[in-house]
């Protein structure tokens, strides 16, 4: 129904997130992941979320993701019996994309049985319908380096909270070159969310 949504954050509950589209909030269910990204999003400027609507005879319900790359894995995840889109937000809230795509292909019930409400036979349900159509994982560093040739973003992407935070960073909105930028003059503050909530004070 919709590919997506862009308004402002209105507010973070525990596992959703409402969106300000022209004074209608839209209450879109996301990962923990998701929610922590969009809570350090200033509260006027818009963000994008890719939607899936899951309709029901009594109940309509839209899920939300950063990247059409989670919203991809996710439509993937719920053609398999068992793994409805609460089973899928759980996978995409435990593994990031590249790492669920790692553990279907690589066969490792295990990784995937972490999730919540995901046991032994449905992960293995998952690798068997899943591993010939999620693809092969990219690494971060090599997706978010292709095809950008600004200085700064090469010059910033030398280490794995600092690829994330950029990730996160042109996920929510901000232009690549921009986010570098920011991401550059805090990368060594640590963890990822540190660095996310730094750089924000410079974009």
């Amino acid at each position: 129904m919709f590919a997506y949504i862009q308004g402002t954050v209105e507010e973070i509950g525990d596992g959703n997130a409402v969106l300000d589209v022209g004074g209608i909030g839209y209450n879109i269910r996301v990962t923990g992941e998701t929610a922590s990204r969009l809570s350090m999003v200033e509260r006027d400027r818009p963000v994008r979320v890719y939607t899936y609507t899951w309709l029901r005879e009594d109940q309509i319900a839209l899920y939300g993701f950063l990247s059409r790359d989670e919203l991809d894995l996710f439509r993937l995840l719920i053609t398999v019996s068992g793994i409805g889109p609460k089973g899928g937000l759980a996978l995409l809230s435990v593994h990031s994309a590249d790492e669920l795509r790692f553990a279907i292909v690589s066969g490792d019930v295990k990784a995937i049985s972490r999730a919540p409400g995901i046991g032994k036979r449905t992960a293995e349900r998952v690798i068997l319908d899943l591993k010939d159509k999620v693809g092969t994982p990219v690494p971060a560093a090599a997706g978010a380096a292709q095809g950008d040739a600004a200085s700064d973003t090469a010059a910033v992407l030398t280490g794995g909270a600092a690829e994330e935070a950029v990730e996160a960073l042109t996920a929510l909105g901000y232009q690549r070159s921009e986010a570098a930028a920011a991401v550059r003059k805090c990368a060594d503050a640590g963890s990822t969310e540190e660095i996310l909530r730094q750089a924000l004070k410079y974009l």
